[in-house]
């Protein structure tokens, strides 16, 4: 039944389900299993697998606690056949809950009480009969317990209160109406307008509960758990003050089969009706649905935050080339580190180009010998404090030393620090100081983005936007299952990648990752990937596992250094015998290979799908699916907020992209925000369909607000500054911006301003909101 769910929901056939949960069961990852399960699992892709783990799971969980509940009613002697229809056809948890609300232990309740005290036939005779008289009919329940008429009558209103509070088809009725028509409405608690000013947009706020955008969510709950905002769901949104009902008690009444009038009787009843949902209902269903619209909040704030961490991962690497790190700074120094090709340190400094010591001339002269002797591609410089300044000081040692063939590229230092104090910094240069690490860390980087952010908890990179306000523990879980994703894609070179690396690899952990480097560390290089099951601890399965996505370059077979998993090497001797050439010779030779045809290779075990991606693996082996290196430059002269002018058409890289817009890095220690109407000329409904982080644009400055550090950019060059970019789209508050933040990933002072942005926009969006 569960798998038959995940296929509907998947769009796909419950076959591929039941093969795809028989592999994660048996332990396979998603990874191996997109890659090299496509036979079995009919080319599930790696998304679909991750949205089968997930779904799975919540599945699973629903039908243990089904099974719990009908066991605990069938012992109450409560469970009928009508009843356990309903619990098995029970598809979320809140549904499940609340057909158990009536028959779930509690502590006693006020209702419980009064039937303790025998009014149960008292309430029953209200409900039932129309004609009824309270006052008369309660007299007959006076003694003992019952002291008076009020307490008889108030016992019998709580005894119906609870029995329709607990009716799981009128909060079903109740919760539709409320999803489709509710609002959620924000007001500042009294005396809170100063403290809480960056929440100022929401002082009066009022949208449809269905649609509210995750990042104004996230900033109202945030308000709320702040003690500046009161949240609040208006059931009945139009309706004039002066109407006392609400059309949740129309509902209530409806559903019950109540037809009432002006009667004693139905005055009473109409009472009890309306206490129901003001006092019992209503309270519930606010919780559910605040927790509702905080859940898919949280699932789209992680979603983006997963999708940012993605670009920036899988951004260009430049190669195995000598980097020269720089980790500008005033008053400490700048920090120097080089790498070789491969990564190793090969040496660090420190100068002082700046306040207090100014020894500008000796710096320059210091980065140049520094270059020259180690023969220096690319230098790598941190995009934090004094990187403008560095910068500068670089482009000038080019113009003092014209001869070296060297690029500067300025590198996001985003979780830099968290790094350079880890205890994994600390095992890998033990000699050497926090601050130079962090120098080594931004070289690295620049070579293989992937290779270094992997050592970095991914929450400290800051690409997200209110990541502190999400579930941690499912925030975690998606970052890791990107990350694990992107190694994968990747693949990873066995005899070169650290342990933080391939403790991402399929299979692996951080234990089979220190065995790896252990054995490598006393045995030498690995020469085939056989030498893998000689690992202590790694095992058949964890072989099975992650063989495939290890690169082992030069070794004894030169199918290690591709994407062929080793399980699948005797189609490779097919292809041979059919060819009559060696590896060598066949891999890379594409006139040979396109003229192979995949289904003459295919038999029991492998079929078309693995036939034809081995075709492709050995046309261009260990092909890397990352673009190419690219870099931005930035203006000359344009440093600081200050030298921003509105009109400046300059160049930049996307930092952040989030529901409404995306953060851009112009080199002036401030990214600007591109806002999702000013993106393009054509309408889009994600700034994702034109933009990702690391992507180099070219951006219109449209306005600078110096007070607030906020700068408002176009990507849409005939945009005129002054005009109101793209028309009011909404947006909202700016999430917090770590990702150009030495400190990213660390508590920091929460900011609905973030540190870019634009006030004509938020104005506008402001007054569009009212409207």
């Amino acid at each position: 039944m569960i798998n038959r769910k995940i296929a509907e929901e998947l769009g796909v056939r419950e076959a591929q389900v039941s093969a795809a949960v028989a592999l994660l069961d048996e332990g396979s990852t998603v990874p191996f299993i997109a890659r090299y399960r496509k036979e079995v699992t009919g080319g599930l892709d790696d998304t679909q697998l991750r949205n089968l783990e997930s779904r799975l799971g919540y599945l699973r969980e629903l039908e243990d606690r089904r099974q719990a509940i009908i066991k605990s009613i069938d012992e109450q002697g409560k469970l009928t056949d009508q009843l356990k229809r309903e619990l098995l056809g029970a598809d979320t948890k809140t549904v499940l809950e609340e057909l158990y609300l009536p028959y779930k232990p509690k502590r006693r309740t006020k209702g419980q009480i009064a039937i303790e005290q025998g009014l149960e036939p008292l309430a029953e005779e209200l409900f039932n009969n129309a004609s009824c008289d309270p006052q008369q009919l309660a007299e007959q329940f006076v003694s003992g317990d019952v002291s008076d008429v009020k307490a008889a009558l108030e016992g019998a209103r709580y005894i119906l209160m609870e029995r329709f509070a607990e009716d799981a088809a009128l909060l079903e009725k109740i919760r539709s109406y409320l999803w489709s028509n509710a609002q959620l409405t924000a007001k500042v608690m009294d005396g809170k307008e100063i403290e809480g000013a960056k929440f100022s947009d929401y002082f009066s706020h009022s949208e449809p509960l269905a649609k509210v955008p995750s990042h104004r969510a996230l900033a109202m709950l945030r308000g709320r758990n702040e003690g500046i905002l009161a949240l609040a769901i208006n059931a009945d949104p139009g309706q004039e003050e002066s109407v006392k009902t609400s059309y949740c008690e129309l509902i209530i009444a409806k559903h019950l089969g109540l037809n009432l009038g002006d009667s004693p009787r139905d005055t009473w009843l109409k009472q009890v009706v309306s206490w129901t949902w003001r006092i019992k209902i209503l309270m519930y269903m606010e919780t559910e649905l605040m927790g509702r619209v905080r859940d898919a909040a949280e699932a789209e704030a992680i979603k983006v935050f997963g999708d940012n961490l993605k670009d920036l991962l899988m951004a260009a690497p430049a190669g195995p080339k000598v980097v020269m790190g720089l980790d500008p700074g005033i008053r400490t120094g700048c920090k120097v580190a080089l790498v070789d090709d491969t990564g190793k340190v090969l040496g660090t400094a420190t100068i002082y180009p700046f306040e207090p010591k100014r020894q500008y001339a000796q710096s320059i002269d210091a980065l140049e010998q520094l270059c020259r002797k180690f023969k220096v591609d690319l230098i790598a410089i941190g995009n934090g404090t004094a990187s403008r300044e560095t910068d500068r000081m670089v482009a000038e040692m080019f113009k003092k030393a014209p001869d070296l063939k060297v690029t500067k590229v300025v590198v996001s230092e985003a979780g830099a620090s968290v790094y350079s104090a880890s205890e994994l910094a600390a095992n890998e240069f033990p000699d050497l100081d926090v601050s130079l690490r962090g120098a080594v860390s931004i070289a690295r980087r620049l070579q293989d983005p992937l290779a270094e952010l992997v050592k970095i908890d991914p929450k400290s990179i800051g690409v997200g936007q209110y990541q502190h306000d999400v579930n941690q523990s499912q925030l975690a879980k998606a970052l890791d299952a990107v990350v694990e994703d992107c190694v994968n894609g990747v693949g990873v070179d066995l005899n070169t990648a650290s342990a933080p690396l391939l403790a991402r690899v399929s299979g692996l952990n951080s234990t089979l990752a220190g065995n790896l480097v252990a054995w490598r560390n006393e045995n030498g290089a690995f020469k085939s990937r056989k030498q893998l099951l000689k690992v202590p601890r790694l095992g058949p399965k964890a072989f099975e596992q992650c063989a495939g996505f290890l690169r082992i370059m030069n070794g004894d077979n030169p199918l290690d250094a591709s994407g062929v998993h080793p399980e699948a090497y005797p189609v490779v001797e097919k292809i041979k015998a059919s060819t009559g050439k060696m590896e060598a010779a066949l891999i890379g030779n594409s006139d040979v290979l396109r003229k192979l045809k995949p289904g003459d290779f295919v038999d029991a075990q492998f079929g078309l799908p693995t036939v034809t991606d081995i075709l492709k693996e050995l046309d261009k082996p260990g092909r890397d699916p990352r673009p190419e290196f690219t870099t931005a430059s930035f203006a000359e002269g344009v440093e600081t907020l200050n030298d921003l002018k509105p009109g400046m058409v300059l160049e930049g890289v996307v930092t952040n992209v989030t529901n409404f817009g995306a953060f851009v890095d112009i080199g002036v220690h401030q990214d600007g925000l591109v806002h999702i109407s000013a993106m393009s000329e054509r309408r889009i409904n994600d700034p994702r369909e034109v933009v990702k982080a690391g992507l180099v644009v070219k951006v219109k400055v449209m306005e600078v607000d110096i007070p607030r550090k906020r700068i408002a950019l176009s990507m849409r060059l005939s945009d005129e500054p002054g005009q109101q970019a793209g028309g009011a789209r909404s947006g909202g508050p700016r999430p917090e911006r770590t990702g150009n933040n030495r400190s990213a990933g660390k508590p920091q002072p929460q900011s609905l301003g973030g540190n870019s942005g634009n006030s004509a926009m938020a104005d506008a969006l402001k007054a569009a909101l009212k409207r």
